[in-house]
């Protein structure tokens, strides 16, 4: 199944359902339900309904929509809240490299996550506004995984059974921000403006074998100003897959339905592979030329993320953004 919301009515949008090749969409209020945090607080009653229409859609069976993606907010368009780990720990390494930080031991046994900024994301259309190009803005591909109601004290084995959507990431980062914001101490603000997701969120069903429950393995694709950048494999140098996510976020406390954790930038040993952020191609230049040579972001580029299934259809539809000035 698969699930998008448009951005009339109000701040949590119009979910909709969306057909598996994301060309029509028809309204899930037709089944009951106007928003996807409704359908998440009451899944077991929400979840055959939208999909026994989700079948008569894609059997062409409906008076569907054309689906316009440049209508869409994000699948949540806000959220009670965003946790995102740092599961690829290549990843992990070559940022901490470029910031002169070593690797702790605890992070090859214990999750990196930090909770960001939910009130209000961008639509995956929706332009990247920026006040200062010295900022340092970077994309970061990323995968996330949407819950249930999750109790406290959950076990990776348990946290399995509430990942109830995936959906695609563009975890936004402001790189010359971050490391005067870690100084002190107290994590992130300003250098995590707020993440931007995938047009549809998809059930774990529509991945089939490339989903294992735990991880999708398939590659994930960035674009910059239309050239390939990265195509790492998203089920390789996974440390910490998203069970084991939602296990750690949930240690202390619940997770309300609506709770949004993502894997971190995907990234693999293998550097052929190329990048998901552009932070990783910086470290590599560094220690290749003696000096990072790759910009950031700045005044009318585009970012592309998406997806494609082992037939070569985009899965989650593709995140697209140009940065524009603020």
């Amino acid at each position: 199944m698969k699930l998008a919301s448009l951005k009339s009515h109000g701040r949590d949008g119009t979910l909709v359902i969306v057909d598996r090749d994301l060309k029509t969409a028809f309204p899930a209020l037709e089944s009951g339900f106007a928003t996807l945090q409704s359908v998440l607080e009451n899944w077991e009653d929400a979840a055959p309904a939208l999909e026994t229409t989700y079948r008569a859609l894609n059997q062409r069976d409906l008076d569907a929509l054309p689906l316009k993606l440049d209508e869409l907010a994000s699948p949540l368009p806000r959220s009670y809240q965003w946790l995102d780990g740092s599961a690829y720990l290549s990843h992990v390494e070559r940022v901490r490299k470029a910031r002169g930080a070593p690797m702790p031991p605890s992070l090859y046994t214990d999750p990196l996550m930090y909770q960001g900024g939910s009130a209000a994301f961008l639509g995956p259309r929706d332009p990247i506004r920026l006040r200062d190009e010295s900022w340092g803005l970077d994309f970061e591909a990323e995968i996330a995984v949407i819950t249930d109601d999750v109790p406290m004290g959950v076990t990776a084995e348990e946290a399995a059974s509430h990942i109830k959507l995936l959906m695609l990431v563009n975890d936004i980062s402001l790189r010359n921000l971050i490391p005067q914001e870690l100084a002190k101490g107290f994590g992130f603000l300003h250098g995590k403006p707020g993440p931007v997701f995938s047009p549809v969120a998809v059930t774990p069903g529509e991945l089939g074998d490339a989903w294992d429950g735990g991880k999708i393995n398939l590659p994930l694709l960035t674009y910059r100003n239309g050239t390939l950048v990265g195509q790492p494999e998203a089920g390789q140098g996974m440390q910490f897959d998203f069970p084991a996510l939602i296990a750690h976020a949930a240690k202390t406390r619940p997770l309300p339905a609506g709770t949004i954790v993502g894997s971190g930038t995907v990234s693999n040993q293998d550097v052929g592979r190329g990048y998901s952020c552009i932070v990783e191609k910086r470290v590599l230049e560094q220690i290749e030329l003696g000096e990072a040579r790759t910009p950031y972001l700045r005044y009318g580029e585009t970012v592309r993320i998406e997806m494609l299934d082992r037939n070569g259809r985009s899965v989650f539809g593709a995140i697209e953004q140009q940065v524009l000035p603020s």
